[in-house]
């Protein structure tokens, strides 16, 4: 007796159609409004008519914060700080001996180190010139107090040091630059003047992020512009989007700087520089994941209204686990020892916060606003879904065929790059090292012309803080340490016991030489009975800003893991899924770090990275390489209701490829648009950010995540129903 036939099964290309026909299930999450009669007239005009008004609302209101924030965007450097030892916690060894110098001396002053130098010798008249422009800084309603000028051992130069009071730290970014102006005027030809110093490198620093706002928004504008008319070849939705982007950024620099006025957080200029450049990117991102499902829906429905409506249910849910996730994780910063890393944490939270908003708010009022004229001029028209030939769809294909070779490759070849992690020096640099281009930087020339004449600790001595009655065998222990040139009281006053004793060191304040030798010298006095000394100044600010933030680095990265995880739990209803995500972005970054440590050390030749770079980088890359698993995977788990796993897969890497593709390349160009400031820090982390959201987004996005999860099919959903329904019969 013959067998019956086996059920023919359906192949992948017969339940994979055009990506514009998206799959609809009849019921729960994925069921639609039916469309309404062509031009939303009929018997739903009321409720248009009805819409309206809530549109001009929405826009007027979001105008009216544009009005009220654009002015506040100049107003930033108000709030701003950019000194590091305001970033050290309580605890910490420099602040408690800052606590305690005060005592002696009031109000730390901000010393400023003016070193004059002529390669074949001082003259005779040159020194007069000195002493006269000594006296003149002196009568400088700015300046407290002038030091004797000290002539260095081998004649070839001078220096002296003219401190300003503690509260003058806000003003020093006039206060040095005219400085700088007397002592370099009508100059005998061959002597050169320089002003360094904590004062001249925080006045330096502070030039540097000066007009940080218009010209990271010009460049960051100029390209997010160009790749929208690459992407959408219309005029119109680019400008809509830098207009949604633009009022978030407005929103946002409202909310920072009234809590920065208000106490509350500690901005630097590193800091507004990420918020402007993550705020943009994101709006965009957000932006472009809701543009593409309206045009998806245009393509189904004559109504723009009915469109609006089923694009903004279906991706209301994943832009906000998105945004959810890189909120909770920036929040994770809070845990940070550092002021500006907690700083960073909220500041970037509210920065997502506006973007979200602005995405999910103006933008559709303002599309629905301009309806398919928006498009312009390739207006999407209902009943011509997109060609289920092109680039993605084939991709998608070639995953289906050999998922688990695919996956098995792209991962070895991520492991190779993450293999070169060990070589990324993030053990600190020097404060001279903060620039790119040091030439042009006068406090780093000052510190290096000090440098070739007197001990390199000259002008920012060690602080050393003890018992009374101590001091005598503090002073032996300390000048036992290889790199302590003299050691010599501060202070003639004994307060509450305690004494102050300054050591110079013989390499410059901010070198690593100086840290490690600060770093012995703690070691050294703390065997010294009943001293209880404390070690502070410049070097020691800088040694336990580097432990502080290697410490950020164990704390930090498992938090941001564990919120990651359960925000990936709770939207995808899966424990597999998660574990899988995770994986992928912590090889991803990995990958990232590797290429970074090739590039910074033999390509670029840069002397080292700061300790929060990686760990501003694991953050950023973590929380928004999810971000783009959250939209795939989202879209995945729409299409497996109604298709199985497998073909949901297929399905949904269809359909995002091309929008997720184009927010990765946004968001890395945002980043890079950092570079165009002078500062190593965040040229550092310019390149990471855009380099691992390229290969997150081209790499991990695009192959990795979607063969890994073919490969282990519908248990990835374990242990929800989609993972008890298995139905995955399909040829491939």
């Amino acid at each position: 007796m013959d067998r019956p036939a086996p059920p023919v099964r359906p192949s992948i290309r017969e339940v994979c159609p055009a990506a514009g026909e998206s799959s609809r299930s009849t019921t729960g999450d994925d069921s639609v409004t039916a469309p309404g009669p062509p031009g939303d007239r009929g018997p739903g005009a009321p409720r248009v008519r009805r819409l309206w008004p809530a549109v001009a609302l929405v826009l007027v209101v979001w105008l009216a914060v544009g009005a009220v924030g654009g002015p506040f965007q100049g107003r930033l450097g108000e709030v701003q700080t950019n000194d590091s030892s305001t970033f050290l916690p309580a605890d910490a060894e420099s602040t408690r001996a800052a606590k305690e110098q005060e005592r002696f001396t009031g109000a730390r002053p901000l010393p400023a180190v003016v070193v004059y130098e002529r390669p074949g010798g001082l003259t005779a008249s040159d020194l007069q010139t000195i002493r006269a422009r000594a006296a003149e800084a002196s009568r400088s309603p700015d300046v407290e107090a002038v030091s004797p000028v000290i002539p260095s051992a081998d004649g070839a130069a001078a220096q002296f040091i003219a401190s300003y009071p503690a509260q003058a730290r806000s003003g020093l970014d006039e206060a040095v630059p005219q400085l700088r102006e007397t002592m370099a005027a009508d100059l005998p030809a061959g002597l050169t003047v320089h002003v360094t110093g904590p004062a001249g490198l925080a006045a330096d620093l502070s030039a540097a992020f000066a007009g940080i706002d218009g010209l990271l928004l010009a460049v960051a504008a100029g390209v997010v512009a160009l790749i929208l008319l690459v992407v959408y070849r219309s005029p119109l939705l680019p400008v809509l989007v830098l207009l949604s982007a633009g009022l978030a950024l407005c929103l946002a620099v409202i909310a920072v700087y009234l809590l920065a006025d208000a106490g509350l957080i500690t901005l630097s200029g590193q800091t507004q520089g990420i918020l402007f450049i993550l705020v943009v990117g994101a709006a965009t991102d957000y932006a472009l994941l809701l543009i593409a499902r309206y045009r998806e829906e245009l393509r189904r429905t004559e109504s723009t209204r009915t469109a609006m409506s089923s694009a903004w249910r279906a991706t209301v849910e994943p832009v906000l686990a998105s945004a959810g996730t890189v909120v909770l994780g920036l929040l994770c910063l809070l845990l940070s020892g550092l002021n500006s890393n907690r700083g960073l944490g909220p500041v970037a939270a509210l920065g997502i916060v506006a973007s979200v908003l602005a995405a999910l708010t103006f933008l559709p009022a303002a599309l629905l606003l301009f309806g398919r004229a928006a498009f312009w001029p390739f207006r999407p028209r209902a009943g011509h879904p997109e060609s289920a030939s092109g680039l993605w769809a084939r991709i998608a294909d070639a995953v289906g065929r050999r998922p688990r070779r695919l996956w098995i490759v792209t991962a070895l070849a991520l492991g190779v790059l993450a293999a070169f992690v060990p070589q990324f020096q993030a053990s600190g640099v020097a404060q001279s090292d903060f620039f790119v281009d040091k030439s042009a930087v006068d406090s780093v020339q000052g510190q290096e012309a000090l440098s070739r004449h007197f001990p390199g600790g000259t002008g920012s001595p060690a602080v050393v803080v003890v018992a009374a009655g101590t001091e005598n065998q503090v002073v032996d222990a300390a000048r036992t340490v290889p790199g302590i040139v003299s050691v010599q009281r501060g202070s003639d006053r004994v307060v509450d016991g305690r004494v102050q004793l300054d050591a110079v060191l013989a390499d410059p304040a901010d070198s690593e030489a100086a840290v490690a030798t600060v770093g012995e010298l703690r070691r050294s006095l703390a065997t010294v009975p009943g001293a209880s000394a404390l070690v502070g100044g410049v070097t020691a600010t800088q040694l336990d800003t580097q432990d502080t933030a290697t410490r950020d680095l164990r704390v930090v990265v498992p938090a941001v893991l564990v919120v990651v995880f359960l925000v990936l739990a709770l939207l995808l209803r899966s424990v597999v899924a998660p574990v899988l995500l995770i994986a992928t972005v912590v090889l991803s970054f990995a990958a990232t770090l590797g290429i970074g440590a090739l590039v910074f050390n033999h390509v670029l030749d840069l002397p080292g990275a700061d300790p929060s770079v990686p760990l501003f980088a694991f953050v950023f890359l973590v929380a928004l390489g999810v971000d783009y698993n959250i939209f795939l995977m989202s879209r995945v788990r729409e299409e497996t209701r109604q298709f199985g796993t497998r073909v949901g897969v297929v399905r949904g890497l269809r359909v995002t490829g091309g929008v997720i593709t184009s927010a990765g390349v946004v968001l890395a160009a945002t980043f890079a648009a950092l570079a165009v400031l002078p500062i190593l820090f965040l040229v550092q982390i310019a390149f990471l950010v855009a380099v691992g959201v390229l290969v997150d987004t081209l790499l991990v996005r695009s192959v990795l995540v979607p063969a890994l999860t073919l490969d282990v099919g519908s248990r990835v959903w374990w242990p929800s129903a989609l993972d008890r329904a298995r139905r995955d019969d399909v040829e491939w």
